[in-house]
């Protein structure tokens, strides 16, 4: 009954819903920034589809065959496939060919990078192929002490979800283990699959690692990297981004560098 794999696109689509308005915010960024637009860590094409049904052309980057191929199903789909190009890639090693007025990273992506090194490469792409007035605009999740002390090789419940065109649900749990000293986590994540009598007709177990950041430590690396930050908020309904925050939405620019920050 238990199965072990990192790449499952139809579980994750129906158990990665987004957070509160993100979609919104990233197709109106789109909108504003005319496209084309480059999604980095697109999945199986959630904020990227969206993008393109308003209308504007989108890349989507992501390391994960998988998703990829999901996403260009949903795309044939819904009809979309002359708005979206994917390519597969490491965004911390991709090579791409144009700049871009908009690039994204949405769903706490950026936080799949491990190390300090692979953040800075990422950002340092992000700069290279974002054109001089463009924007660089992302979310990840605000580390609260007490939370990670709390969650420490602990199950948590994450909630249950809907298969969408059945009567079954699916109930996640995550089991968490940190590495405070590197400051990263490693999730295995638990979906039990239900049919409408409360049966369970699988366990699906997938395993994934992040790094977590905290706020200031972000704008340290962006800065680092050659951006200045134009906008923070906490949700994406623009709220002032604050101590009580629990999400980081960073909108940032490419910072005029002169002759002593050049670094190489």
């Amino acid at each position: 009954m238990e199965q072990y794999a990192y790449d499952l696109p139809d579980y994750y689509d129906w158990t990665s819903t987004g957070l509160d308005r993100d979609v919104t915010y990233y197709v109106d960024l789109a909108k504003a920034s005319g496209g084309p637009v480059l999604e980095l860590g697109c999945g199986t094409g959630r904020i990227s589809l969206a993008i393109a049904r308003a209308g504007i052309p989108v890349v989507g980057v992501d390391n994960s065959p998988a998703m990829l191929n999901r996403a260009r199903q949903k795309a044939e789909q819904m009809e979309l496939t002359d708005k979206i190009e994917w390519i597969e890639a490491d965004m911390a090693r991709m090579e791409l060919t144009e700049q871009f007025p908009l690039i994204i990273i949405p769903y706490r992506s950026f936080l799949h990078l491990l190390t300090v090194n692979d953040q800075v490469e990422t950002l340092k792409r992000v700069r290279r192929y974002l054109t001089d007035d463009g924007l660089f605009a992302f979310n990840i999740f605000v580390p609260k002490l007490w939370d990670l002390i709390e969650k420490d090789s602990k199950l948590s419940y994450c909630g249950a979800f809907p298969v969408p065109g059945t009567q079954e649900l699916i109930e996640v749990n995550d089991y968490t283990e940190f590495d405070h000293y590197r400051q990263t986590a490693r999730v295995i994540r638990y979906m039990d699959r239900y049919d409408k009598e409360g049966r369970q007709l699988e366990r699906v177990r997938v395993q994934f690692d992040l790094r977590y950041l905290f706020p200031t430590e972000c704008f340290h690396l962006l800065t680092l990297c050659g951006f200045q930050i134009v906008n923070s908020y906490g949700t994406f309904h623009r709220s002032t981004f604050d101590e009580f925050s629990e999400e980081l939405i960073i909108e940032a620019v490419k910072r005029k560098i002169g002759r002593d920050d050049r670094h190489g």
